[in-house]
């Protein structure tokens, strides 16, 4: 019977370590993936509601100046 020697063993073992963590930072980033989809979700929903005040304040066509604030007609 052979056997594999202590350098043989050493990095068969560190490749095993490696992969598994690897392995795991990959299903912690799918989780913080979810996540940040669900708080893009969220934003984008609060950010319909209050599209929906300013066009009732100002209409359907107007346009925001994002640096000034300033609101125009198209």
């Amino acid at each position: 019977m052979s056997k594999l020697n202590k350098e043989e063993l050493d990095y068969i073992r560190q490749a095993e370590v490696d992969f598994k963590e690897k392995k795991s930072e990959i299903s912690d980033l799918e989780i913080r993936k979810h996540y940040l989809i669900d708080e893009i979700k969220d934003i984008q929903r609060q950010f319909s509601g209050f599209e929906a005040e300013l066009i009732k304040k100002y209409g359907k066509d107007s346009v925001i100046d994002m640096s000034t604030g300033e609101v125009k007609k198209k």
